[in-house]
């Protein structure tokens, strides 16, 4: 047994080159590690040097690589005052530096989706790794990722980028990665401690999916052996609690969403042989209209729904008013026509 611990003890070459890992990205270390415990098959020792000489380069290619991410973000990253969670943002990195694992509450409109990954490029949690932001669906991924580009003042695709089914703007210089939970849970089959990252915002994690669950229940046995990857779980304040739970009583802080004056009206559909859902929604359509300019949002079931309506309202020959039809299986640039305004009315 005593010659079986000295045969697998590390020579003071892989000492010394160990050492020199903590200071580079995780992806780096784990690639460099392997390669450094290897020096200890090889019996000739020039040769040993010769590869340690290599590994030593590629050590300092990887720390280069650190010190130009730590560069990379030429302006202060500003907070808008207006939205709520900007209020909570020392309270936030306080108890992200002070715990692995923190659930973040808060109603649409408090600012959570497009900041957090902000404080976290802040903290400074994109040097060694990618800070990794999922979205339930793939419009919100692509929207979110150019939103946080153009407060960043920078490119999309390169600090901020973002990966869905059939498309993605991501390059080696990407610290802040927005994708579908879809992309995340796949992206595990390959890299199973998922060293790409060193913190992880799961959003909207109130709309229990298949995949946020798989997900969570992943980053709960995930965690003991990946002491240094932080994770942000936001969620609507419903079952926040339930989160925390699940995380070992993760720390919950609740953020209030900005209010709008809301009107709700009931507008029944008359059960009549010529009133069905889509001349109900005709009808209120036409009562919008007649109250000005402004644009309409309508929730469908589906995209058949969705394509049945649009074609209805294409044929009411609406004055000033454009018909755009949105759900997933349309091209991102169709989907994209929603946030570029043409000056006409928008039902959506």
């Amino acid at each position: 047994m005593k010659n079986r611990s000295v045969k697998h003890a590390l020579t003071p070459l892989q000492q010394s080159l160990f050492s020199q890992l903590n200071d580079i990205m995780l992806v780096d270390q784990r690639r460099l590690s392997a390669r450094i415990h290897g020096i200890g098959k090889i019996k000739s020792l020039e040769a040993q040097q010769a590869v340690a000489d290599e590994i030593q380069q590629q050590i300092e290619q990887a720390r280069l690589r650190v010190e130009q991410r730590k560069s990379a973000v030429q302006n202060p990253i500003i907070f808008p005052e207006s939205l709520p969670v900007s209020q909570r943002k020392a309270e936030i990195q306080k108890l992200l530096s002070e715990h692995q694992v923190i659930v973040v509450a808060g109603e649409t409109g408090s600012g959570k989706t497009t900041q957090l990954p902000k404080m976290c490029l802040e903290l400074g949690f994109g040097n060694l790794g990618m800070i990794g932001h999922t979205q339930p669906r793939r419009i919100a991924a692509r929207s979110v990722a150019a939103r946080i580009a153009e407060e960043l003042e920078t490119e999309l695709g390169g600090l901020v980028g973002y990966k869905v089914r059939f498309n993605d703007q991501i390059s080696d210089d990407t610290q802040i990665k927005l994708m579908t939970d879809g992309i995340l849970l796949a992206e595990i089959q390959n890299d199973r401690f998922l060293n790409q990252y060193s913190c992880l915002i799961i959003d909207e994690a109130h709309e229990r999916s298949l995949n946020n669950d798989f997900i969570l229940g992943y980053l709960k046995q995930l965690l003991p052996h990946r002491r240094d990857l932080k994770v942000i779980i936001t969620s609507a304040t419903i079952d926040v609690e339930r989160f925390s739970k699940h995380f070992n009583n993760a720390p919950i802080i609740e953020v209030s969403g900005r209010t709008y004056p809301v009107e709700v009206r009931y507008r029944p559909v008359v059960e009549e042989d010529d009133q069905d859902q889509l001349q109900g929604i005709l009808n209120a359509v036409d009562e919008l209209k007649a109250e000005g300019r402004g644009d309409i949002l309508i929730f469908m079931n589906g995209e058949r729904e969705i394509r049945d309506t649009a074609e209805a309202l294409q044929k009411q020959n609406l004055k000033h008013t454009e018909i755009l039809p949105l759900f997933a299986r349309l091209s991102a640039q169709e989907q994209n026509k929603i946030f570029h305004p043409s000056g006409l009315n928008r039902i959506v």
